[in-house]
């Protein structure tokens, strides 16, 4: 599988590139709106064809670009479908694959930083979203996040893929671009060395954090793929 990683500088956001080797086939994951000029640019230049819109969750920190790249490339567009947005074509959930050419891209349900939390498994790489970061998770102190449900999606699904699964995330905020399954295990310091799930939620539950700053604004837009 061909893999292109992006970033953008405002939301320290990661968009992500796949396609098939052969037939060039695409999907694009966690787009941002502000950047979708530039995605369309990557693909053009990459030789690939975009099929698929891609979201990890519906986002609270940025506006997806997956309407206008639905509009724009006739990609359909998929989210889970507990995260209430009525808009994507595919209303995904565990266990569905989503081919590209000879390429399969196997959905895995992984909420607790909200409900419609998805990670998606992809020839040896899982892109995580906000549920495992690089030596960190997502925060679930909003949008029906539950800091039990993310402590057993992350140990009973992430950690069970082999240790040397590519981890690419949805965010980093310290310029770390990939991790393994196996590095996670050991060095994340909220999961890492056999953390049980009675301290992770203590841990998840004290932490103070600011809203995000695009939260009102990111949140209803994405409830409608971004338009």
């Amino acid at each position: 599988m061909i893999v292109r990683q992006l970033f953008d500088p405002d939301t320290s956001t990661y968009t992500y590139i796949v396609a098939d080797p052969a037939t060039r086939e695409a999907a694009i994951i966690d787009s941002v709106k502000s950047q979708v000029e530039r995605d369309i640019q990557v693909m053009e230049e990459m030789g690939v064809k975009p099929r698929y819109a891609l979201e990890t969750h519906v986002h609270a920190d940025h506006v997806t670009g997956a309407g206008e790249l639905r509009e724009r490339l006739g990609v359909k567009v998929g989210v889970h479908k507990d995260g209430g947005a009525e808009c994507a074509d595919l209303q995904l959930d565990d266990g569905d694959e989503i081919r590209l050419g000879d390429s399969v891209i196997r959905v895995l349900h992984t909420p607790g930083h909200t409900n419609g939390d998805v990670s998606y498994l992809i020839d040896g790489a899982v892109f995580t979203g906000d549920a495992l970061l690089i030596r960190g998770c997502g925060r679930t102190d909003f949008q029906q996040g539950d800091a039990g449900r993310l402590y057993d999606s992350i140990t009973g699904k992430l950690f069970t893929l082999p240790d040397e699964t590519l981890v690419y995330p949805g965010h980093d905020y310290r310029g770390l671009t990939v991790s393994t399954i196996g590095e996670e295990k050991r060095f994340n310091p909220r999961l890492g060395n056999g953390r049980d799930k009675e301290s992770f939620v203590a841990l998840m539950n004290a932490l103070d954090l600011d809203p995000p700053r695009y939260i009102d604004v990111a949140v209803p837009g994405n409830l409608r793929c971004g338009m």
